[in-house]
């Protein structure tokens, strides 16, 4: 029975990891979304911050352009806060969020977190990045088919 749930908690751990792809559709990552965006990332800026339950850690500024505004307010640009980074020496890495870099592309999924910031909705399922073709990276689907989907599930909630 314990080697059973040692087994059980490796493929828990292994099913949340950031390497492995989550399936959950792009309407309901929408429907709790405050809004949705595509952009690149133009910057990455690690800051310490307190977070919501008072624990001081590592985020990323993520300075997005934003290409298309979805679902929310547009803007030319956003800043979404990324748990995670390196400051000096010391880095934090979030076994849940995957990191950034200039240049990336993905849909954003953002809500806005008790100070006010833009985070990630859902964690690391509030963000999909796209390769060069414009297709989610480790899955088949294309930039269009989530277009048609977000803007479906916006929709609906109105």
């Amino acid at each position: 029975m314990t080697a059973a749930l040692a087994v059980l908690s490796v493929l828990v751990a292994h099913a949340q990891s950031p390497d492995t792809p989550v399936n959950v559709p792009p309407a309901e990552r929408t429907r709790g979304a405050e809004r949705v965006v595509v952009g690149h990332v133009e910057t990455v800026t690690p800051v310490w911050r307190t977070n919501d339950y008072g624990d001081r850690l590592i985020v990323s500024v993520v300075h997005v352009a934003v290409d298309e505004t979805l679902k929310g307010a547009a803007a030319p640009a956003v800043d979404v806060e990324v748990e995670g980074g390196t400051i000096g020496t010391v880095t934090l890495r979030v076994s849940d969020l995957e990191s950034f870099a200039p240049g990336d592309r993905a849909v954003f999924y953002l809500n806005r977190n008790r100070g006010g910031r833009l985070i990630p909705h859902r964690r690391g399922l509030g963000f999909q990045k796209l390769d060069r073709s414009g297709r989610v990276r480790g899955g088949t689907a294309t930039l269009d088919e989530l277009r048609r989907q977000i803007r479906d599930a916006a929709r609906g909630q109105r």
